[in-house]
């Protein structure tokens, strides 16, 4: 028995650690190795292994001497700050992380376990991609992933940060998942930069293609951007606070200490009178909401719109709003995409929905129009509309035509919709509609710009107003900005047990304008 017993422990010596060669090269990299990162995401002693001594079964290409117990992936069971999780860590010593079947089969074991057991899914990845010495057997690995991912979606979170490279089909695992944590130190790319050169002649960095700012700020496949590896597990930690474990779970109810029936005057001095001028609408979600609660999300991406997680009362809630500090709060085609995937996820857990409007319209243009900003813009509409948690729409200043429908309005199923004094409702902005409804008048006129003035003021006094659309029931009740948080959470406290009574058409699912 000591034989076996000190053969298991030897065994189990080797698959918990990595040689000092290969754990140096990490560091001086700036990296962790897989057991360092998970030692940091998991609460002491919590974690269960699936697999521990799996081993490919490839032959030829010298594969036959290339084996390590867990083939290049430590899959398993555990806890983060005392809640259940699942988590898959890939290991970048043993051939790269590249995946092959065995490897594969533990990702997507414990991808359908979580759905099981109804936990999320963490996986941290560190792959040069597919196993190329396993050929077809490496991609039917791939295609066992993508599909527990699409299986999972919607039923448990998952969120997924990029420690290293990740490469080929190995994106798309990632991009199926919910949320996207990047190192500066990572890269994520369909084709690498010597494939790039090889095709089409360009030259370029792999920082350049597919880094951590370029899908950050560019490409909006990176949710959030973490200096290293244990900033990115902090992000994971703190976003995992706001998720509930499964889409059956309410989101977490935390005690923050801030009073919810609390008023703050100052919210009355950020909105401008000025319609035109530029402010930030953060400084409106901060004052409205727990102190110190406001996450961003996708806070480098479409920068017109801010959307993040937020705590009213200690329940979390999820917050979106045009941004007027950039391109005065427009919609457009990456803000849309934003917007409407943020919106169809929290609608996915549960999580009541508190929209700030202050939109002039969509950007126009020919870029905007050939690129298909109204295939996007229906996607902000769809999620609305498509969304039965409770959602609260609140207007700051601007809400003009198409974009003030598709922001939250009733007419998409708002349960409630509020107003500031400062809230304009019209089908376009003053200025341009006294333009087409004036239009003889002015041209008439000896002095135009005075009468336009006029004019201005007359459009905005009987149409452009909160108190127009609230004598129809558009807008439920005009309220003073100091009031909004205690007014929102009451309505809160009322909507957490709203139930979609109405039967919708009976169908498989519905087609949005992906």
């Amino acid at each position: 028995m000591d034989r076996k017993i000190g053969e298991l422990l030897e065994k189990r010596r080797l698959t918990d650690s990595v040689s000092e060669e290969a754990a140096r090269k990490l560091r001086e990299q700036g990296r962790l190795t897989v057991h360092e990162r998970l030692g940091l995401l998991l609460d002491p002693d919590s974690f269960v292994p699936l697999g521990r001594y799996v081993q490919h079964r490839a032959v030829g290409f010298g594969m036959e001497s290339k084996k390590a117990y867990g083939d290049g992936v430590v899959a398993g069971l555990g806890s983060v700050d005392g809640r259940r999780v699942a988590v898959y860590a890939q290991d970048f010593t043993f051939m790269g992380g590249s995946v092959g079947e065995m490897h594969a089969s533990k990702i997507a074991r414990i991808i359908e376990l979580a759905v099981k057991l109804g936990i999320p899914v963490i996986g941290l990845n560190d792959s040069g991609g597919a196993r190329i010495q396993e050929g077809v057997d490496s991609l039917k690995g791939y295609g066992e992933i993508f599909y527990r991912n699409v299986m999972a979606s919607g039923v448990v979170p998952q969120v997924v940060a990029i420690m290293g490279p990740c490469a080929g089909g190995a994106v798309y695992s990632p991009a199926l998942a919910d949320f996207i944590i990047m190192t500066r130190k990572s890269y994520m790319f369909i084709t690498g930069p010597k494939v790039v050169k090889a095709s089409i002649g360009e030259e370029i960095t792999p920082e350049e293609l597919g880094g951590a700012g370029v899908h950050a700020s560019r490409s909006g496949v990176a949710h959030f951007v973490a200096e290293d590896d244990r900033e990115a597990i902090t992000i994971i930690k703190r976003l995992l606070s706001y998720l509930p474990s499964n889409n059956t779970e309410d989101p977490p109810l935390v005690e923050t200490g801030d009073d919810p029936l609390r008023e703050d005057p100052s919210l009355e001095d950020i909105v401008p009178d000025d319609p035109v001028k530029p402010y930030d609408v953060r400084e409106v979600i901060l004052r409205v909401f727990d102190e110190g609660s406001f996450l961003e999300v996708h806070q480098h991406f479409a920068q017109n719109a801010v959307v993040g997680f937020a705590r009213l009362g200690g329940h979390a809630v999820c917050v979106v709003a045009n941004q007027p500090a950039v391109m005065a709060g427009s919609l457009d085609i990456d803000s849309s995409d934003k917007i409407s995937r943020f919106v169809q996820f929290c609608d996915a857990f549960n999580f009541p929905i508190v929209t700030f409007v202050d939109v002039p319209g969509f950007l126009p243009g020919s870029y905007q129009e050939h690129h298909g900003v109204i295939r996007h813009g229906a996607k902000i509409i769809y999620a609305y509309a498509d969304a039965t948690v409770p959602k609260i729409t609140v207007i700051l200043r601007k809400a003009y035509g198409g974009a003030y429908i598709a922001m939250g309005s009733k007419h998409l199923g708002a349960d409630f919709a509020l107003a500031w004094p400062t809230a304009e409702i019209a089908v376009m902005g003053p200025e341009g509609a006294i333009e087409i409804i004036y239009k003889k008048e002015l041209e008439k006129a000896e002095n135009p710009e005075e009468m336009a003035k006029v004019f201005v003021e007359k459009y905005r006094s009987e149409i452009a107003n909160p108190y127009v659309p609230a004598s129809r029931g558009y807008v439920d009740d005009v309220i003073l900005p100091r009031e909004t948080r205690p007014y929102l959470y009451r309505l809160l406290l009322f909507l957490l047990d709203k139930r979609e009574k109405q039967p919708r058409p009976p169908r498989k699912h519905g087609v949005p304008p992906v």
